[in-house]
């Protein structure tokens, strides 16, 4: 029962780090752009008021391959971490400790307290030409996923070092997969009504500083549970206020 417990927590925070890695500043202006890139279609054709069926089809199919490609950079990651922790399981304390820590500078780093050069620095892989076809897509999503990912690395890397303590390999997997959901479902849905996302986007930009902030804080806070190995407690006190959690 607790286990279940803590997963639904995991998986729940997994999602919404995904979500606020979507509206991070170095992916939320470029949505568009990738949209267009990966259908093909022009920006004015995406825009318009009465969008066919057949660009409606291809940017429903290129939208769903590009967001396969960065899914399977990430669960792999996700994988690969869960498995680099087992390797250290008699020292399981001490990953934790240290990971934990870590994910407290991740934090204070977003809340711009520390800079951190390292963490600042983007590696924007860019595709001049998109190769063709679905398959295309799907390596576009790839590119992305390791091109961005020092972008949205303070939040990626705080899943991937809870993945790191997980038991099994599909824990790890299942974490990264939620997190990939919560940064394809949003893309999916701009992608399909890019004239609402426009719109929102232009308001949520306003806030991205203080989203960034807030993220560092929730970080921090989680840093500090996993040093102090309060985080089980934290998912019972939890429990009592969220039914689906209990």
């Amino acid at each position: 029962m607790f286990e279940t417990q803590v997963n639904q927590v995991s998986l729940l925070a997994a999602f919404l780090a995904g979500v606020v890695s979507f509206i991070s500043p170095c992916v939320l202006p470029l949505v568009p752009s990738y949209v267009t890139f990966i259908t093909g279609v022009s920006f004015d054709e995406l825009t318009a008021g009465n969008v066919g069926p057949q660009v409606r089809r291809l940017t429903i199919i290129h939208s769903l391959a590009f967001i396969l490609g960065f899914s399977l950079v990430f669960i792999a990651l996700g994988a690969s971490a869960t498995v680099a922790g087992q390797c250290l399981r008699e020292d399981q304390d001490t990953v934790r400790r240290v990971g934990g820590v870590l994910i407290i500078v991740f934090g204070i780093f977003l809340t711009g307290l520390i800079p951190i050069p390292a963490l600042s620095r983007e590696r924007k892989k860019q595709l001049t030409t998109k190769p063709l076809g679905i398959l295309g897509s799907v390596l576009v999503g790839v590119t992305f996923a390791a091109g961005w990912t020092p972008c949205i690395g303070p939040i990626l890397a705080s899943i991937l070092i809870y993945a790191s303590t997980a038991k099994t390999v599909s824990t790890g997997i299942l974490l990264l997969s939620v997190y990939s959901l919560g940064l394809g479902l949003p893309f999916f849905i701009a992608s399909l009504a890019l004239n609402s996302f426009l719109a929102a986007s232009r308001g949520i930009r306003k806030h991205l500083r203080t989203i960034e902030v807030a993220s560092g804080v929730v970080l921090i806070l989680f840093g500090a549970l996993l040093v102090s190995n309060l985080f089980p407690r934290f998912v019972s006190f939890l429990s009592k206020f969220l039914p689906v959690v209990g």
